[in-house]
């Protein structure tokens, strides 16, 4: 609960923020600059959770992230001034790195070990539903009730939802993984590296999978994104628990790379191979999600790997975004599409080895 309310709150403002800026004369460029302060922020805030979580009670530090994710965002409604909106996402960034890193981290310390991969796949539902209903409400909401009201729920949804911390046990950090062995974050570089690599490459298709195909495509294939992109990590830790989770990693990178092959063929103008190649990709993605996740909590304590993947997914997202728009620049979204899908495929060896270790 207390995590569907967070991240209901922060999918409300994503795309509103950046609207309420330009709103106030802010050009393309200083709106976005909203979002990246709040990941940055977010970022930073997450490399210190390693640290915040061996002095910090887990239920205190999710209902602190909670809460300011919601509390700052009636100071929005204020002005559009952009150093305003700057400084309010800040705050809203350092709840946001409390949320994710701590959301995820409870996963390892609450469930047993053999069931990591179904708590995983049920904390994936409890973020993708919010980005689902919400990413798109917000935007719906600003148009039909205006920015005021619309910051004063997306403040209310997660303070409200911070109570819930209350029902969560008082949990103590472990510092070994699955075998036993003393955490060496050095062991967390495989799984980190296919998430980086797959997150890098969901990063350029949300931000230009619209403007690369044309028409009404693309809007469907984002929302298929969204959804496959929930159940691939849903479905994931229910066969990772069964079957083995290095088994899963290695169908999960494939999927994402040959879906990425499809987006770029769409962007060549076979504009309907977007919505397949967004179930390929999604299916993929979130099923990568699931198992580098569980794969880094089988190696390291979890405040270190709970921080090692959200960094992965976070930044990879950013530089997904950066990279693709260096690239279309360069040499347009077909080129872009394919590079991030070889990007994809070069971890098919990190997948490979680990498949044949499990076996």
């Amino acid at each position: 609960m207390t995590t569907l309310g967070g991240f209901a709150g922060y999918a409300l403002l994503l795309s509103v923020v950046p609207l309420w800026a330009v709103v106030g004369g802010a050009g393309e460029i200083a709106a976005g600059a909203t979002n990246a302060v709040f990941m940055l922020v977010t970022v930073a805030t997450q490399l210190a959770m390693p640290w915040l979580l061996k002095r910090v009670d887990h239920r205190l530090a999710l209902g602190m992230g909670t809460v300011l994710i919601g509390a700052p965002t009636p100071l929005f409604a204020l002005s559009s001034d952009l150093w305003l909106l700057l400084c309010v996402s800040g705050l809203r960034g350092v709840g946001f790195g409390l949320l994710t890193v701590t959301g995820s981290a409870l996963v390892a310390e609450l469930v047993p070990v053999t069931q990591r991969g179904r708590a995983a796949g049920l904390y994936g539902l409890a973020v993708g539903l919010p980005n689902i209903v919400f990413l798109p409400a917000g935007v719906w909401l600003a148009q039909h009730i205006g920015f005021a009201p619309l910051f004063w729920i997306a403040a209310g949804l997660p303070v409200v939802a911070a109570a819930a911390v209350v029902g969560i046990a008082r949990v103590h950090a472990r510092s070994v993984g699955r075998g036993g062995a003393p955490t060496v974050p050095g062991t967390l570089l495989a799984p980190w590296t296919v998430m980086t690599a797959v997150a890098v490459a969901a990063g350029g298709l949300v931000a230009f999978l619209p403007l690369a195909v044309a028409g009404s495509v693309a809007p469907a294939a984002l929302m298929v994104f969204a959804a496959t992109t929930m159940l691939g990590r849903w479905l994931a830790g229910q066969l990772g628990d069964r079957l083995g989770h290095t088994r899963v990693l290695l169908p999960a990178v494939v999927a994402t790379a040959l879906g990425t092959f499809l987006v770029a063929a769409a962007s060549w103008g076979a504009g309907p191979l977007a919505v397949v190649g967004a179930v390929a990709f999604g299916a993929g993605f979130g099923a990568a999600q699931n198992i580098t996740l569980v794969a880094m909590f089988d190696r390291a304590e979890s405040g270190v790997a709970s921080t090692a993947w959200n960094v992965a997914y976070d930044a990879g997202n950013g530089l997904g975004s950066i990279g693709f728009g260096l690239l279309v620049t360069l040499t347009g979204y077909p080129t872009a599409f394919i590079a991030a899908a070889l990007l994809v495929a070069l971890c098919t060896p990190l997948a490979t080895r680990a498949h044949r270790r499990h076996g």
